[in-house]
């Protein structure tokens, strides 16, 4: 399987300036369009149903997942296209992996399934989404991702599991890329989620510093070996905060702001984010790689700022390249 990403654009909010806001999916495709012909190779929305925490107010604009990610497979031509990361809890697996192959199909062949245990208990309140414990919730996740890719490699496959169970499920149109589109498993827990990385997933997204990055990929090169797998079959991402400008200084004023904006302490967003001049942004992004990272996803505050997204592409493909997607 080919790395899935070397660097990701991921798109959480849909809340613009009033001046960019009259037609909100256009908003959204022209970010998306900037993205891709300034060098991010894929893009990435949230599997939620109102805004989260940190990110912006409950009641701010959310679109479901699936249904904008056919939009955009209509309006862009390059770039991986999928959720960072789709909850178990929300869908019938076997309905997503019929949702995630129309996007294949839709796509000419750039779909990627990012899927999570879930997390957003107040979510699943406000929607009547059931909200089992954890244990369960992985218990789920283990199935659908068998189910998964059964219904990307089989002709009509079946499964009987604890939580979910398929029949003869047929599963056509079949999706463009041989063996289906990659399976992406996002979080660190690392008993469990690594675990299921190391036996069902082609990429993994982990969280934190640098440190905790170099950590966690050692705790799934251990799982790999325990499963017999070659751990550089699976594609390792990080997902975080991107705050680029032409000065250091701008860079730091906008940090300031996204902080005051998401009331919490600066100094603690800023052991967080990656942010600066280019020059700046290029030296913190190496240290991950050299912490063993294959691919970064980011998403930006400003990302309503078109001009800053392709500083941002530009500056990260000019310095490392692009993803391989050969091997």
């Amino acid at each position: 399987m080919a790395h899935v990403t070397r660097f990701g654009l991921q798109i959480p909010s849909f809340s613009y300036p009033d001046d960019v806001s009259a037609d909100l999916f256009e908003q959204v495709v022209a970010i998306a369009t900037t993205a891709e012909t300034s060098g991010f190779d894929s893009l990435w929305v949230m599997d939620h149903f109102f805004q989260i925490p940190y990110i912006g107010r409950r009641e701010e604009p959310m679109f479901e997942a699936y249904t904008l990610l056919g939009g955009l497979a209509a309006r862009t031509e390059m770039a991986q296209l999928g959720t960072m990361v789709t909850g178990v809890t929300y869908r019938n697996p076997a309905l997503l992996a019929k949702q995630v192959t129309a996007i294949d199909v839709l796509s000419g062949g750039r779909a990627v399934l990012g899927i999570g245990a879930a997390w957003f208990d107040d979510e699943h309140e406000g929607f009547g989404f059931d909200f089992p414990p954890l244990a369960e919730r992985f218990g789920r996740l283990d199935e659908a991702l068998r189910i998964c890719r059964a219904m990307f490699t089989q002709d009509a496959p079946s499964f009987e599991g604890r939580y979910y169970s398929i029949h003869n499920a047929v599963n056509r149109p079949r999706p463009i890329q041989p063996g289906g589109p990659p399976i992406l498993v996002g979080g660190s827990g690392e008993r469990r989620t690594l675990r299921l990385v190391a036996e069902h997933a082609d990429a993994c997204n982990i969280f934190g510093d640098v440190d905790t990055v170099r950590k966690k990929l050692a705790v799934l090169d251990r799982h790999c070996a325990a499963v017999g797998r070659d751990p550089s079959t699976v594609t390792r991402t990080r997902l975080g905060t991107l705050v680029i400008a032409e000065k250091q200084e701008e860079a730091d004023r906008r940090v300031g702001e996204l902080a005051s904006r998401r009331h919490q302490d600066e100094a603690a967003l800023r052991s967080m984010v990656t942010a600066g001049s280019p020059d700046s942004v290029v030296e913190q992004v190496a240290a991950f790689f050299d912490a063993g990272l294959d691919g970064l996803v980011f998403n930006m505050p400003d990302a309503h700022d078109l001009d800053v997204v392709a500083l941002a592409g530009s500056t990260l493909t000019s310095a490392f390249g692009a993803a391989d997607r050969t091997t």
